[in-house]
Protein backbone atom coordinates (compact mmCIF):
# COMPACT_ATOMS: atom_id res chain seq x y z
CA UNK A 1 0.00 0.00 0.00
CA UNK A 2 1.35 3.34 -0.72
CA UNK A 3 2.17 5.86 2.04
CA UNK A 4 -1.02 8.29 -0.17
CA UNK A 5 -3.23 5.33 0.33
CA UNK A 6 -2.26 4.72 4.04
CA UNK A 7 -2.76 8.81 5.00
CA UNK A 8 -6.54 8.68 3.65
CA UNK A 9 -6.88 5.60 6.08
CA UNK A 10 -6.28 7.27 9.10
CA UNK A 11 -8.85 7.71 11.66
CA UNK A 12 -6.88 7.38 15.35
CA UNK A 13 -2.99 9.07 16.21
CA UNK A 14 -1.38 6.78 18.47
CA UNK A 15 1.88 8.68 20.24
CA UNK A 16 4.28 7.52 22.84
CA UNK A 17 5.25 10.08 25.42
CA UNK A 18 9.21 10.46 25.99
CA UNK A 19 11.04 11.47 22.94
CA UNK A 20 7.91 11.75 20.78
CA UNK A 21 5.67 14.15 22.55
CA UNK A 22 8.76 15.07 24.70
CA UNK A 23 12.21 15.80 24.04
CA UNK A 24 13.61 12.75 25.88
CA UNK A 25 15.11 14.76 28.47
CA UNK A 26 14.40 14.57 31.80
CA UNK A 27 15.01 17.05 34.57
CA UNK A 28 15.45 15.17 37.87
CA UNK A 29 14.59 17.90 41.16
CA UNK A 30 15.47 16.76 44.21
CA UNK A 31 12.02 15.85 45.47
CA UNK A 32 12.32 13.35 43.34
CA UNK A 33 9.84 14.80 40.32
CA UNK A 34 10.98 14.37 36.68
CA UNK A 35 10.31 17.41 34.52
CA UNK A 36 9.32 16.76 31.15
CA UNK A 37 9.28 19.95 28.49
CA UNK A 38 5.95 19.50 25.42
CA UNK A 39 5.85 21.22 22.36
CA UNK A 40 2.64 23.77 22.32
CA UNK A 41 2.64 23.28 18.47
CA UNK A 42 2.08 19.30 19.01
CA UNK A 43 -0.47 20.08 21.95
CA UNK A 44 -2.27 22.79 19.31
CA UNK A 45 -2.49 19.73 16.77
CA UNK A 46 -3.89 17.25 18.83
CA UNK A 47 -6.34 19.75 19.77
CA UNK A 48 -7.24 20.24 16.17
CA UNK A 49 -7.02 16.76 15.34
CA UNK A 50 -9.74 16.07 17.97
CA UNK A 51 -11.94 18.67 17.02
CA UNK A 52 -11.78 17.37 13.93
CA UNK A 53 -13.59 14.40 15.11
CA UNK A 54 -9.97 12.15 14.58
CA UNK A 55 -8.98 9.48 18.10
CA UNK A 56 -6.23 10.39 19.67
CA UNK A 57 -4.34 7.76 21.97
CA UNK A 58 -0.90 7.69 23.96
CA UNK A 59 0.72 4.05 24.81
CA UNK A 60 3.63 5.04 26.88
CA UNK A 61 5.81 2.89 28.86
CA UNK A 62 6.51 6.19 31.59
CA UNK A 63 3.79 7.47 34.48
CA UNK A 64 4.45 10.28 35.60
CA UNK A 65 2.03 12.55 37.13
CA UNK A 66 3.36 15.66 35.54
CA UNK A 67 2.77 13.92 32.19
CA UNK A 68 -0.53 12.64 33.23
CA UNK A 69 -1.57 16.37 33.94
CA UNK A 70 -0.51 17.54 30.41
CA UNK A 71 -2.47 14.76 28.66
CA UNK A 72 -5.49 15.47 30.38
CA UNK A 73 -5.20 19.04 29.75
CA UNK A 74 -5.05 17.95 26.24
CA UNK A 75 -8.57 16.01 26.57
CA UNK A 76 -7.05 12.85 25.62
CA UNK A 77 -9.27 10.26 26.49
CA UNK A 78 -7.33 6.93 25.83
CA UNK A 79 -4.31 7.26 27.81
CA UNK A 80 -1.84 4.26 28.71
CA UNK A 81 0.34 5.52 30.94
CA UNK A 82 3.09 2.73 32.72
CA UNK A 83 2.43 0.13 29.86
CA UNK A 84 4.83 -3.06 29.13
CA UNK A 85 2.99 -4.70 26.59
CA UNK A 86 2.27 -1.93 23.98
CA UNK A 87 0.64 -4.63 21.48
CA UNK A 88 -1.77 -5.63 23.58
CA UNK A 89 -2.92 -1.96 24.46
CA UNK A 90 -3.57 -1.33 21.06
CA UNK A 91 -5.09 -4.32 20.19
CA UNK A 92 -7.33 -3.63 23.24
CA UNK A 93 -7.70 0.11 21.70
CA UNK A 94 -8.66 -1.18 18.38
CA UNK A 95 -11.76 -2.97 19.82
CA UNK A 96 -12.58 -0.48 22.29
CA UNK A 97 -12.57 2.32 18.93
CA UNK A 98 -14.21 -0.80 16.27
CA UNK A 99 -11.06 0.23 13.97
CA UNK A 100 -8.42 -1.96 12.48
CA UNK A 101 -4.72 -1.34 13.26
CA UNK A 102 -3.97 -0.02 9.67
CA UNK A 103 -5.84 2.86 10.53
CA UNK A 104 -3.73 4.31 13.07
CA UNK A 105 -0.70 6.35 12.73
CA UNK A 106 1.98 5.96 15.54
CA UNK A 107 4.46 7.96 16.53
CA UNK A 108 7.19 5.95 18.42
CA UNK A 109 11.16 6.76 18.66
CA UNK A 110 12.74 3.42 20.34
CA UNK A 111 13.10 0.20 20.85
CA UNK A 112 9.65 -0.05 23.21
CA UNK A 113 7.86 0.95 19.79
CA UNK A 114 8.89 -1.61 17.68
CA UNK A 115 6.70 -4.40 17.62
CA UNK A 116 3.53 -2.11 17.74
CA UNK A 117 4.91 -0.03 15.21
CA UNK A 118 4.94 -2.79 12.76
CA UNK A 119 0.77 -3.58 13.38
CA UNK A 120 0.09 -0.19 12.28
CA UNK A 121 -0.99 1.03 8.88
CA UNK A 122 1.03 4.36 9.52
CA UNK A 123 4.46 4.25 11.57
CA UNK A 124 5.94 7.18 12.21
CA UNK A 125 8.80 8.76 13.46
CA UNK A 126 10.50 11.90 14.67
CA UNK A 127 14.00 12.15 13.23
CA UNK A 128 15.98 11.42 16.21
CA UNK A 129 14.47 8.68 16.46
CA UNK A 130 16.27 5.35 16.75
CA UNK A 131 17.90 3.90 13.57
CA UNK A 132 15.72 0.55 13.51
CA UNK A 133 12.72 2.74 14.35
CA UNK A 134 13.86 4.71 11.17
CA UNK A 135 14.06 1.65 8.80
CA UNK A 136 10.77 0.69 9.67
CA UNK A 137 8.86 3.89 9.56
CA UNK A 138 6.85 5.50 6.42
CA UNK A 139 7.12 8.85 7.37
CA UNK A 140 9.89 10.58 9.31
CA UNK A 141 9.52 13.60 10.63
CA UNK A 142 12.01 16.81 9.50
CA UNK A 143 11.37 17.36 13.60
CA UNK A 144 12.71 15.84 16.84
CA UNK A 145 10.98 14.48 19.13
CA UNK A 146 9.20 17.37 21.63
CA UNK A 147 10.16 19.86 18.86
CA UNK A 148 6.88 19.65 16.58
CA UNK A 149 7.04 16.10 15.13
CA UNK A 150 3.48 14.92 15.98
CA UNK A 151 2.11 18.39 14.62
CA UNK A 152 4.03 17.19 11.14
CA UNK A 153 2.55 14.00 11.18
CA UNK A 154 -1.36 15.60 12.11
CA UNK A 155 -0.93 17.84 9.57
CA UNK A 156 0.23 15.75 7.52
CA UNK A 157 -2.71 13.17 7.44
CA UNK A 158 -5.14 15.96 8.11
CA UNK A 159 -3.94 18.12 4.85
CA UNK A 160 -3.82 14.93 2.85
CA UNK A 161 -7.63 14.25 3.94
CA UNK A 162 -8.71 18.05 3.60
CA UNK A 163 -9.20 18.32 7.17
CA UNK A 164 -6.84 20.74 8.60
CA UNK A 165 -8.42 23.83 7.92
CA UNK A 166 -11.72 22.83 8.49
CA UNK A 167 -12.08 24.46 11.84
CA UNK A 168 -10.03 27.53 11.60
CA UNK A 169 -12.19 30.12 13.52
CA UNK A 170 -12.66 27.49 16.46
CA UNK A 171 -10.64 29.01 19.87
CA UNK A 172 -7.99 25.75 20.64
CA UNK A 173 -6.00 26.25 23.85
CA UNK A 174 -3.38 24.56 23.60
Amino acid sequence: MTTENRLAEIKCFVFDVDGVLTDGMVIALESGEQVRNFNIKDGYGIERALLAGYQVAIISGGDQLGVQKRLAFLKIRHVHLGVKDKVSVLTNLCSELAITPSQMAYVGDDWPDFEVMQLVGLPCCPSDATEEIQAISQFVSSKNGGHGCVREVIELVMKHQGTWRKFDNENINN
